[in-house]
């Protein structure tokens, strides 16, 4: 980082890397990338036990076990994104923060947080907190999973840009 001028005009070409280049004063832009994202990771303390606990509170898939000790597993959320559940060597109490650097929560958007709620609570989730406004617009209500990994439900108003639930019909 350059102090009290302009920054050298050099680039650092990383277009091996990605095609991306980086200036010297930290710009950067994709020339060509197309890409979706494919699934989340959790190291869990019981990858099994963590696993049941998503295909039995949010309807899970599993789409692929490893077989092995310890266990890895892929599993599809409704709405198509996969979480990738597999044995960790170490934990901190702190896993739940919301604050903590890094990611923090998985955001699940609902057509109604009342509605997921109820669904929940009669399964055992308990919800500490009352509903909350969410940054964008709509509703947020967090929850924790059997891990004390935290999520959340938001309901984001009909016509919202951020939408992206679309609620279909009922089955």
């Amino acid at each position: 980082m350059c102090r009290g001028g302009a920054a050298p005009a050099e680039t650092a070409d990383f277009s091996g890397l990605m095609n991306v280049r980086a200036t010297a004063s930290h710009r950067a832009y994709i020339q060509s990338m197309n890409f979706i994202a494919e699934h989340l990771a959790l190291a869990a303390r019981e990858p099994a036990v963590l696993k049941d606990w998503y295909v039995n509170m949010l309807r899970a898939n599993l789409v692929y076990d490893n077989g092995q000790t310890p266990p890895a597993y892929l599993l599809t959320l409704p709405g198509g994104l996969m979480l990738e559940i597999y044995q960790s060597d170490s934990f901190i109490k702190e896993t739940g923060h919301n604050l903590l650097a890094g990611w923090r929560h998985l955001a699940l958007q609902v057509d109604s947080i009342e509605s997921a709620r109820a669904e929940l609570e009669t399964k055992g989730v308990e919800f500490p907190n009352p509903v909350k406004p969410a940054g964008g617009g709509g509703l947020v209500l967090f929850f924790r999973d059997v891990e004390g990994n935290l999520l959340h439900f938001v309901e984001r108003p009909e016509h919202s840009t951020l939408r992206r639930f679309q609620a279909g019909p009922e089955k």
